[in-house]
């Protein structure tokens, strides 16, 4: 066998392994219960939360009243404010795939452009009108504003904002996640507040702005 050939067999293992990495690979574990309430109180460091007996459960362990009251939008400079169901105040989803989260927007206020790694989202506008878009791996734009009982979905791990258009009366939605631990990433957070910084050349060379324009925009963000 040739060099070529050699290169071009080990190329095609290396693409085998990988695909087959890829295909196993899940976001969140199958239940093999018919539920798993979480123990909190546990000191073990495990992939989601261990489960309590199964015969210490409780209605109480699969129901929450965190998403009854609106959030402090005023806590931050965009003007949001999420508030999540986990296991700590819902220990039923553990192992169950999935959370809801509450979304309150100020008059005139944006969750900013933000990924989520481990979990597609469908949002419901509940109050006021939203604008929600995603972009897509070339780049495409997907928009649409939502008025109260419309829905939007928002592709695993993509970069999505919503926008409350009403610069007077708030707006609220409630979001709908694949997976119990979502995660979030803020573009401009991660770029601009990461710890340490990003250095500042790959940051100017990345958006093509000047020293002053970094110090300015991480002024604006808090830093």
């Amino acid at each position: 066998m040739n060099k070529a050939s050699m290169g071009t067999s080990s190329l095609l293992h290396i693409f085998l392994i990988l695909a087959l990495l890829l295909g196993l690979a899940k976001p969140d574990p199958d239940s093999l219960q018919d539920y798993c309430i979480a123990d909190t109180k546990s000191s073990l460091y495990l992939n989601g939360v261990p489960c309590i007996n199964p015969n210490l459960a409780t209605t109480a362990h699969f129901t929450t009243s965190a998403l009854a009251k609106p959030g402090n939008t005023r806590a931050n400079t965009f003007g949001f404010n999420v508030t999540l169901t986990t296991v700590a105040n819902l220990p039923g989803i553990n192992t169950l795939g999935l959370s809801l989260a509450r979304v309150d927007i100020a008059g005139n206020g944006i969750v900013p452009p933000h990924s989520h790694p481990r979990a597609s989202e469908v949002t419901i506008c509940l109050k006021g009108s939203i604008l929600v878009g995603f972009v897509d791996t070339s780049n495409r734009l997907y928009t649409q504003q939502l008025r109260p009982g419309e829905s939007f979905v928002f592709p695993k791990g993509l970069i999505h904002f919503l926008f409350n258009v009403d610069s007077l009366n708030p707006a609220l939605a409630i979001s709908g996640f694949s997976s119990q631990n979502p995660g979030a990433q803020v573009a401009s957070l991660a770029t601009f507040r990461s710890n340490p910084y990003i250095p500042d050349d790959v940051v100017k060379k990345a958006f093509q702005i000047t020293t002053q324009d970094v110090m300015k925009i991480r002024k604006n963000l808090g830093g």
